[in-house]
């Protein structure tokens, strides 16, 4: 039995299931296996960014694996964020801190063949932003505003040409991000990172940052300036509801771009 709203544990064929693939049972590869070994591993010693792993020859001992297979699950490790290998005197395998910017870029790879569209994106932005910004309101440093107060300077005055157009419309979103890295919830900050780093990849959302025509910077900016006033004064529902309309007209306003540039 499938309980509602649960996907079974197969693969799902056809339009609506052609992203979900889990087959209950499966048997991973070897170096697979061993890489989920060496990160209990990890774990179990409690190992920290900057620590050292055991050398190779060890390392095929503990886990009765072949050098190939040891090395194919080091890669592994190493292509996820988790290790990085430093060659010379003192070199070898190291821990590492997978940054979030890393993860966000290998989850986005999974939609380079099938991307989401702006209305997905916007209707994740419009169920979480407003979220991370109730959660903010009266948390925030003077440090962190001014920070925010910096990147709105980047684009609170009109571009002098479309280089600069484009840079003022990707830092309107680093101003969002910023907000995001800061939720005390890491993982709906992530989660709005991870739509803020499909927009930047999205090629209709880079062509509509592009466009030359008259964009929505000076209504935006009204939204963020009354986003920063709410956040610095403590007013949570004012917060979220100020974020949840920006999402809204921001939603509108590159939907409609997106039908003008004939995509």
């Amino acid at each position: 039995m499938v309980l509602p709203g649960i996907r079974e544990n197969r693969k799902i064929s056809g339009e609506d299931g052609k992203r979900f693939f889990t087959p209950a049972g499966k048997t991973k590869r070897r170096p697979e296996a061993i890489a989920d070994r060496m990160k209990d591993y990890i774990r179990s010693e409690g190992l920290a960014p900057g620590d050292r792993l055991p050398q190779e020859r060890e390392l095929i001992d503990r886990f009765k694996a072949a050098k190939g297979t040891v090395r194919e699950a080091m890669k592994a490790l190493e292509t996820q964020g988790l290790i990085f290998t430093r060659s010379g005197p003192g070199g070898g395998a190291f821990v590492a801190a997978p940054s979030a910017q890393h993860a966000m870029e290998l989850l986005s790879t999974h939609f380079f063949f099938d991307q989401p569209s702006l209305s997905d994106i916007y209707a994740i932005r419009k169920a979480l932003e407003p979220e991370v910004a109730a959660l903010l309101a009266g948390q925030m440093t003077a440090q962190q505003l001014a920070s925010l107060e910096s990147t709105i300077r980047i684009y609170d005055h009109p571009p002098v040409d479309p280089e600069e157009q484009y840079r003022q419309r990707v830092a309107e979103l680093d101003f969002h991000s910023q907000l995001a890295q800061l939720s005390p919830n890491p993982l709906l900050g992530f989660l709005c990172g991870l739509m803020h780093n499909l927009l930047r990849e999205l090629p209709l959302a880079r062509k509509i940052y592009a466009d030359p025509a008259p964009s929505s910077r000076e209504e935006g900016l009204s939204y963020q300036y009354r986003l920063m006033a709410a956040l610095k004064d403590g007013r949570t529902d004012d917060a979220r509801r100020i974020a949840a309309e920006h999402m809204a007209f921001a939603e509108a306003y590159m939907l409609a771009r997106a039908e003008t540039t004939g995509q």
